[in-house]
Order: structure tokens, then sequence, then C-alpha cells
């Protein structure tokens, strides 16, 4: 019985540090954008990219030809 008077103020410790927790990243903007950075991997590559990444293949003598 001694055990329950430190683990309910342990726990509710625990529970008032978890909404602490949970309104800051509220605060900080954390959850206002939650459907972009998953549909980042999807995305194709910038148009740029490609022009540089032939170029470095061009220094390189690779060329653009490849045997898959």
């Amino acid at each position: 019985m001694i055990i329950l008077l430190m683990l309910i103020p342990l726990s509710l410790m625990l529970l008032a540090f978890a909404i602490g927790a949970f309104v800051w990243a509220v605060r900080k903007g954390q959850f206002d954008d939650m459907d972009t950075p998953a549909l980042d991997i999807l995305s194709e590559d910038e148009p740029g990219d490609r022009a540089v990444v032939a170029k470095a293949e061009a220094v390189n003598g690779e060329g653009g030809a490849r045997a898959d």
C-alpha cells in the first residue's frame, strides 16, 4: 500500500511532463504540416539536379550510356 503513495504522484508528474511536451510541440509548429514531408520522398528530382549529374559524368568521362 505504501508503494501507491510513491507511484500515484510519480505517474501524475509523468502525465504533466507528457502534456507539457505536447503543448510545447504544438506551439513550436511541429504539427503544422503533416502531409508534405511524407510526400517529398515521392517527388521527382529537380531539373537542375540532373544537369549537375550530367556535367559531373562528362567531367569524369563516364558518358551518358549505361549498361544495365
